[in-house]
């Protein structure tokens, strides 16, 4: 529950500690993006939260709330220090590692391992009439409110709009044109800052990570994964799974 009394939910699995902390992308929800993955052999048997940001998914979709990534991360610790959470593995995709990163930053206590899944790190153009939070950005959030949410609708598809059409018209313009924006420093410098062990997951195809040298020399471990666009832990599960149990082994103990 945040100040406002506005509450995160999520999906909650038993299992022994460190916990394991799920957090979606734009649009998206937890539970459906990673249940089959955390439930897997090689990722089974942590107690592990399929988190939903505030906006989406079955959380609160609270229209005064600025969205911001600062916001979003302050309001996902709240959440897990209501829940008992504390040095927690994070497993984050997209948007929600942007969350992830900012929490580590502004909340240390909270993270002891960082995945990043296809994870945004620099400031984007708002690109008008393209997917994702650079085309919803792109409107004004009245625009986007009248008319823009359907345009964006139609273009997504309907696998992405499955999850997108739960999350709250505000939240999602608000979150993606913050998402756009991103942060000062950037989400890639904090990376760079963080002393946690880091992994940064990207689809093979998309060819090397612009700036990965800077980032292998800081220590966060950049791991192509095969056969697979954006939404890895659904395109290749079991790729996902062994990179994600290599990503947080502890002295080989998974």
């Amino acid at each position: 529950m945040t100040a406002d009394d506005d509450r995160i939910r999520w999906v909650e699995l038993p299992g022994r500690e460190p916990a394991r902390v799920y957090v979606h992308g734009l649009g998206a929800t937890s539970a459906p993006y990673f249940a089959e993955v955390a439930t897997h052999p090689l990722l089974a048997g942590h107690r592990s939260l399929l988190i939903d940001l505030l906006g989406h998914g079955i959380s609160d979709r609270p229209r005064g709330f600025d969205y911001s990534l600062e916001s979003h991360a302050d309001a996902l610790a709240a959440a897990l220090t209501s829940a008992g959470v504390g040095g927690a593995e994070l497993i984050a995709h997209s948007m929600g590692g942007s969350v992830a990163i900012v929490l580590a930053d502004r909340h240390p206590h909270l993270v002891s391992r960082l995945v990043l899944v296809d994870a945004n790190l620099d400031p984007m153009p708002r690109t008008p009439g393209s997917g994702g939070s650079s085309g919803i950005a792109a409107y004004s959030e009245q625009e986007f409110l009248t008319d823009g949410w359907q345009e964006v609708r139609d273009r997504v598809g309907a696998h992405w709009w499955s999850t997108m059409r739960l999350t709250g018209r505000e939240a999602l313009h608000r979150s993606a044109t913050q998402l756009v924006r991103g942060t000062v420093p950037t989400m890639r410098e904090l990376l760079l800052g963080l002393e946690i062990p880091r992994t940064y997951l990207l689809p093979e195809a998309d060819g090397p990570l612009p700036g990965a040298d800077a980032l292998t020399a800081a220590g966060v471990s950049v791991v192509p994964v095969p056969d697979c666009g954006h939404n890895i832990m659904l395109d290749n599960p079991q790729a996902f799974a062994h990179a994600t149990a290599t990503a947080l082994a502890d002295h080989g103990r998974p």
